[in-house]
């Protein structure tokens, strides 16, 4: 949601390089057989059998590999899953967090945010899910035609997070469990193709840096017209 603003000369300078096209546009979801409760432990078996993709570019598209981060993706007959493992040198966190009711405007923080869209001809009709390192949360159900698409907060997904810093290690995590319902009125298929993107924003203005897979090339993250594409894969057979 945030729009992006001023980013630190020195993490300029760190990160001024050409982005990496090998990182693709595509991220494979694989399937897993069963549900699982949520957990944002990378070495659990649900996790490792994940492939990966990174949001380790500026907007721009400058390739800032010291603040890469990592998301893995798997899906079941229910629920599409995602977990980011995120470096940080300087959490941005809200004071007297809640986790049992959304937080409007909580894209004002640090977050890691999911925007994932089902809709081929009406690309500019997609739902954005967020997740904090305390385990705050909001969906959206956005429609860029309307002069104030943050409205769609109102809508509920129904979709669960959790969320972990490890402050030894400086890195948090956090993992998003999206039912399909909410995304579309069929069940998920092998092979299917959504429009996605996935970001990163960590620490204080002027210092603020933030991650992109798909770089939008603007000043916002709302850009659809620049996702990537999220595929639902099955090698269970």
């Amino acid at each position: 949601m945030r729009l992006v603003l001023a980013i630190c000369v020195i993490a300029s300078l760190l990160g001024g390089m050409t982005a990496d096209p090998s990182n693709g546009d595509i991220l494979e979801s694989t399937k897993a057989v069963e549900d699982i409760t949520l957990s944002t432990d990378p070495s659990l078996p649900f996790w490792r059998e994940a492939r990966s993709v990174y949001a380790e570019r500026s907007p721009s598209g400058e390739l800032r590999r010291r603040y890469r981060t990592e998301i893995r993706s798997r899906w079941t007959e229910n629920n599409l899953y995602f977990l980011f493992i995120c470096p940080y040198e300087d959490l941005n966190l809200k004071p007297s967090p809640t986790v049992l009711a959304e937080t409007f405007g909580l894209w004002n923080w640090d977050v890691a945010e999911v925007f994932i869209g089902s809709d081929f001809q009406n690309i500019r009709r997609y739902k954005e899910f967020e997740v904090s390192p305390q385990g705050e949360w909001i969906d959206l159900d956005i429609d860029l035609t309307k002069p104030h698409h943050e409205n769609g907060w109102t809508w509920n997904s129904g979709f669960t997070v959790a969320a972990r810093i490890d402050a030894v290690h400086k890195t948090w995590y956090g993992a998003m469990r999206i039912p399909f319902s909410a995304l579309q009125n069929r069940p998920p298929a092998k092979n299917e193709v959504f429009r996605a993107n996935l970001f990163l924003s960590e620490g204080l203005p002027p210092c603020l840096i933030q991650q992109t897979w798909q770089p939008t090339l603007s000043n916002t993250f709302h850009v659809p017209e620049k996702f990537g594409l999220l595929r639902l894969v099955d090698d269970t057979h």
